[in-house]
């Protein structure tokens, strides 16, 4: 009896030892505890890295400078609202000189072929307004019967030389030359074609949108010439002989 209550004893003491033991075990960190603790890298609580560039956290939008920058579409500075669409107007083309801005008188040129006819004789073309005006382009002549536009005989006429615009300022002058078929021969003269020889008082000369002028030799005498034919020059701003 008195071995069986020490035996009991023993086994109790042991027993509380055990416990003891049992106890400072469970207060014992365990290794998911102490991963936690010193950031072990499978921890989900490992603490954020800073974002390197180019990643989603600092990649700026496509078309702009960051988040205070424009849409792209409006990166170009735009002009101020004072400036108007068209900043120089386009300039008017300058009128073609009216007929009744013209003032012209025909003379017989000093250059002309052999024979006893007119041969060839100059119109001078005055601006006489006062705005700025242009001729261009070949006279049409035509021979006045009797002085008289009414009757007028129409001349075959031939271009020579080149056509170009002349600008006339007011008071410049313009001139076309004409060049006939001359008449030889002395008195009423002959036709090196056969045909008769044609005198007229004064001829018409137009040129193109500028209407027409009846026109006699400045010294006088009838405009004597063959074939009813004109060779003649463009306007030009140079004087002819």
């Amino acid at each position: 009896m008195h071995f069986g209550a020490r035996a009991r004893g023993a086994a109790l003491a042991m027993a509380a030892m055990s416990a003891a033991a049992l106890l400072m075990t469970a207060c014992q960190p365990g290794p998911e505890a102490a991963g936690s603790a010193t950031g072990s890298p499978s921890g989900t609580a490992k603490k954020p890295t800073a974002p390197t560039p180019g990643s989603p956290a600092t990649a700026k939008p496509s078309g702009g400078t960051g988040a205070s920058a424009e849409p792209a579409g409006n990166s170009s500075p735009k002009a101020p609202a004072s400036v108007p669409a068209t900043a120089t107007p386009a300039t008017k083309k300058t009128k073609t000189c009216a007929a009744e801005s013209l003032k012209a008188f025909m003379y017989q040129a000093d250059v002309r072929p052999p024979g006893t006819g007119t041969g060839a004789a100059i119109v001078e073309f005055t601006n006489m307004s006062g705005a700025t005006c242009v001729l261009q382009g070949y006279p049409t002549v035509a021979g006045a019967g009797n002085g008289s536009p009414e009757k007028n005989k129409p001349l075959t006429v031939t271009h020579t030389g080149p056509s170009a615009e002349v600008v006339l300022a007011p008071a410049a002058k313009a001139w076309v030359k004409m060049t006939f078929v001359q008449v030889q021969g002395e008195a009423d003269g002959y036709c090196v074609s056969g045909s008769t020889p044609v005198g007229y008082p004064t001829l018409v000369v137009g040129l193109p949108g500028s209407g027409a002028s009846q026109l006699a030799l400045e010294d006088g005498g009838v405009l004597a010439e063959c074939d009813n034919k004109a060779t003649v020059t463009a306007v030009t701003a140079t004087k002819p002989s």
